[in-house]
């Protein structure tokens, strides 16, 4: 059966770091636009980090929100069908639920982390990210 799931995720103090992964069992996320999104309570939805797929059907780019350039990384190990999310110096404005979704391509970069998510098909579980001195 074909599913994504996440680990990683927790409760930091304000600059620490997490470190969130996303692994697909099934299929390859090589060949999927992989995002991370994340909800919090009285937030609007945010893609925070999008990587297109790196088979060589996109470009392979990544996208950042703003929120998070210069904090967070995203990055592929095709070997092992993960995505992951390193998430350095967070902040009071980090704490959500972040979950991955991936598509197919071909999907602008930017433009899929910016897509409602009905139109995402593969969802990994979601993963609570909680900033608390």
């Amino acid at each position: 059966q074909a599913q994504i799931v996440q680990s990683g995720g927790g409760l930091v103090q304000p600059g620490g770091s997490l470190r969130l992964s996303c692994t697909a069992s099934a299929f390859s996320l090589k060949h999927y636009a992989v995002g991370w999104f994340r909800q919090a309570p009285g937030k609007e939805y945010e893609g925070v980090s999008c990587i297109n797929s790196s088979d060589g059907s996109s470009d392979g780019s990544i996208y950042y929100a703003v929120t998070v350039e210069g904090r967070f990384t995203v990055s592929r190990d095709d070997a092992k069908s993960t995505v992951n999310l390193q998430m350095n110096d967070l902040t009071y404005e980090d704490p959500a639920t972040y979950s991955c979704g991936a598509v197919p391509p071909p999907l602008a970069t930017e433009r899929f982390c910016g897509v409602a998510p009905r139109h995402i098909g593969h969802w990994g579980q979601g993963s609570q990210v909680t900033v608390s001195s």
